[in-house]
């Protein structure tokens, strides 16, 4: 799936839900079907067993937050959470609307439940890179890993790149600012050139928090293929990662601009060039500027343009005419053509 001889030039994208589905099973079940509609290859949600993930201290510490589900932390969480006997469903929904299902495992009891559903894709988000021990349990499960960036050194980021290497070469590696949001000028989508050029047995992406779609296509042509872009139902929801995320209308041109990209790179067949509708309706063809005698040096002084209904010699060929004799008199303001020419 991520190999690069498999993937080549085509984008794989992921719609990463997080947990903007507020917890609640029929808004995740309508995020896989109007995601996958809107050209999404797979649809990424987050498993955290909560107790297990934060300390007591970390779990019962209160929360004041507009963005709050609850007095204290550990139970905000829990409201945001996916229930486990939810999993299988979204799995189902996954396969009806064909696209991957993808989750992150944030600890080691939710990779287990992911794996023994079936999960399709795993992500290791940014708050593990450099997590080695983590990592590590992700990569025994052999399945297609994702691995952001974000806020990582360069050795932090080949470590964790190795320890999944070991174990088979399905390793994605995206570009990602760990800024939410993250604005235009923060970016740093040249370091996309630097991640290909470190780690050229992976393929490279990119995961962004920016509230636009301008960054898929430039990243693609940074030289990303996998793109991972936060999505919503409403902007205006209560919670920290909808107001950069985008909307299944702003998602779908996201999709269709990256993948139109690779469209627009190849010049137009040169035998094309000059034929194109608007040509033959509007282009002028050369005409007799003066009256031209039989025998005489067609020269720049000679020529001029007119629109006629039919086109005779395009003015854009008058590198062709000018230097040769006229065969014959032919009078100001008729066309020339090549008949008319020695040497044709």
């Amino acid at each position: 799936m991520f190999r690069k001889e498999e993937l080549g030039d085509e984008a794989f994208i992921i719609a990463e839900v997080g947990q903007n589905h507020q917890g609640e099973l029929d808004l995740a079940r309508e995020y896989i079907k109007i995601f996958a509609m809107a050209g999404a290859d797979a649809v990424k949600f987050q498993t955290r067993s909560n107790k297990y993930l934060f300390s007591k201290e970390a779990y019962e510490a209160p929360y004041e937050s507009e963005n709050a589900f609850a007095d204290f932390y550990g139970l905000h969480r829990e409201k945001l959470e996916l229930k486990l006997e939810w999993l299988p469903i979204l799995k189902a929904d996954c396969v009806k609307f064909g696209v991957k299902f993808m989750s992150t495992p944030f600890d080691e009891p939710s990779l287990e439940v992911l794996c023994e559903i079936g999960v399709d894709l795993m992500k290791v988000a940014s708050f593990d890179l450099g997590n080695l021990p983590l990592i590590h349990r992700i990569a025994k499960k052999g399945k297609p890993v994702v691995l952001s960036v974000g806020g990582g050194k360069i050795d932090q980021i080949r470590d964790s790149v190795k320890v999944l290497l070991d174990y088979h070469d399905e390793v994605a590696v995206l570009h990602c600012v760990s800024e939410y949001p993250c604005e235009y000028n923060r970016l740093g989508l040249d370091n996309i050139e630097t991640l290909i050029k470190e780690f050229p047995e992976c393929t490279v992406g990119s995961s962004d928090h920016f509230n636009g779609t301008l960054s898929g296509p430039i990243a693609y042509l940074k030289g990303a293929r996998v793109f991972e872009k936060h999505v919503t139902l409403n902007r205006a929801w209560k919670g920290t990662d909808h107001s950069f995320a985008l909307e299944p209308e702003g998602f779908r041109k996201f999709v269709r601009d990256i993948k139109r990209v690779r469209h627009m790179m190849p010049p137009k067949p040169a035998d094309e060039l000059g034929n194109e509708r608007v040509f033959k309706k509007l282009g002028k063809s050369l005409i007799a500027y003066v009256d031209i005698r039989a025998g005489e040096t067609i020269t720049l002084d000679s020529l001029s343009g007119r629109i006629f209904g039919t086109q005779y010699i395009p003015v854009r060929e008058s590198n062709q005419v000018i230097g040769r004799i006229a065969k014959k008199n032919i009078s100001q303001g008729d066309p020339i053509q090549y008949a008319d020419l020695e040497g044709c």
